[in-house]
């Protein structure tokens, strides 16, 4: 190497010693960065906003009832009137009038429908002239007979005193027996008369077709205009007008297992739920055990009558019903708002459970925890339809973001 340019090489130290404005600015700014999004990432993770989500189960803030807690058994069942007729007419007719619907509320004996029944009054009008022609001739047939007796005993006094002859008397006795006998011709008739009068006025009535009872039109059978027969008998002819039931009679009719027959003795308490009606409870008892099984479903029909019957209930409504151990008191009649007792979690020593809100789960706190059979009582803040987390893990804390599990 040449030695002149060699000596023109020097270190310049001043420069190495004293960095350059520029590049410590830069050194700085690049540490702020990097410490605030630490700072950030930090919060954010303790937020829970950068964890991931915890896998959930949920179960729902409900009412319920006391009489979960001493119901011995529950069966399901429908509830079925104890009196219910399909309504129909003895004679054979074309349906004339009908005065109800469905719905309709009727007494025992008014008349729900009418069959024609022209050629019946006409008969009836005939009977009623014959009979009143046959009573007038039973008065001709008396006056007869009055006259005859009166002339028979003057010609037996006459006879006694042999002022009259033999066969004079024995006219007069001859027209007092036929006036007897006319007589009771005429009466006969007046009986054989009145009979057919009543003959078709039986005939009529049985085209008036009238409520059994009292009770409710359920289904309408058969529209005016239509041919209504006995049995059905005809190939288009309707057998049932209408069809209606004593709502007074309703009762729950329930199959119970043969295994829990035991469980299950008159006059039990019961609670009826209609699925109808989920909301409301019906006090009831045991009113009969039919004494007799179903071989095919292994159970015995057991029927439960309504301590008191609300309008509501209709027959066919599917229900279930909940034997009891023991009446129900007052204050255990009313529902209460609760959770099952699998949400019960305890945090610093604190009892408590975790609510769904959004995404989050949210501690809430139960210093006095009320237990009424497997659910957790609820104070009033609380409100139906929330969602708890059921079962929550330990490492579940206040804030953490929660997912449903599939």
């Amino acid at each position: 190497m040449d030695p002149d340019k060699l000596a023109q090489l020097k270190i310049d130290r001043q420069d190495m010693a004293t960095p350059k404005p520029r590049r410590r600015w830069k050194r700085f700014f690049m540490i702020f960065i990097l410490a605030g999004t630490g700072l950030l990432a930090f919060y954010l993770y303790h937020q829970g906003l950068l964890s991931p989500a915890t896998s959930v189960r949920l179960t729902a803030v409900s009412l319920i009832y006391p009489s979960q807690v001493i119901t011995d058994l529950n069966a399901s069942g429908y509830v079925v009137a104890q009196q219910k007729a399909a309504v129909a007419s003895k004679g054979t007719g074309r349906l004339e009038y009908l005065g109800v619907e469905e719905g309709s509320r009727v007494k025992k004996g008014d008349i729900l429908a009418r069959l024609e029944n022209g050629d019946l009054e006409a008969e009836l009008n005939q009977a009623k002239a014959q009979l009143a022609s046959s009573r007038a001739a039973s008065d001709e047939a008396a006056s007869e007979l009055r006259t005859a007796q009166r002339n028979w005993e003057r010609y037996q006094d006459l006879w006694k005193r042999h002022l009259v002859s033999l066969a004079d008397y024995d006219t007069a006795t001859d027209r007092y027996r036929k006036a007897q006998g006319a007589l009771q011709a005429a009466q006969a008739n007046i009986q054989a008369f009145q009979a057919a009068v009543e003959r078709v006025a039986v005939l009529i009535e049985y085209t008036l077709i009238r409520a059994p009872f009292d009770g409710v039109v359920l289904t309408k059978d058969a529209d005016v205009g239509e041919v209504v027969a006995p049995f059905g008998s005809a190939a288009n002819a309707r057998a049932a007008v209408v069809t209606m039931a004593d709502l007074a009679s309703l009762m729950v009719e329930a199959d119970v297992a043969e295994a829990f027959l035991p469980k299950v003795y008159a006059d039990q308490p019961c609670e009826i739920q209609l699925d109808a009606l989920p909301q409301n409870r019906f006090p009831g008892k045991v009113e009969i055990i039919v004494p007799t099984a179903d071989r095919t479903k292994g159970t015995v029909q057991v029927k439960v009558r309504f301590d008191s019957l609300d309008p509501r209930i209709l027959p066919e409504m599917s229900s279930r019903v909940a034997f009891l151990s023991r009446p129900l008191t007052e204050q255990e009649k009313e529902p209460r708002l609760a959770v099952h007792r699998d949400a019960l979690t305890k945090r610093d020593d604190t009892q408590g459970i975790f609510l769904k809100k959004d995404e989050e789960a949210q501690w809430v706190p139960l210093p006095a925890v009320t237990l009424l059979g497997d659910y957790v009582v609820l104070p009033t803040p609380f409100q139906a339809g929330e969602q708890a987390v059921l079962k929550p893990a330990l490492t579940l804390r206040p804030g953490a973001r929660i997912k449903v599990a599939e």
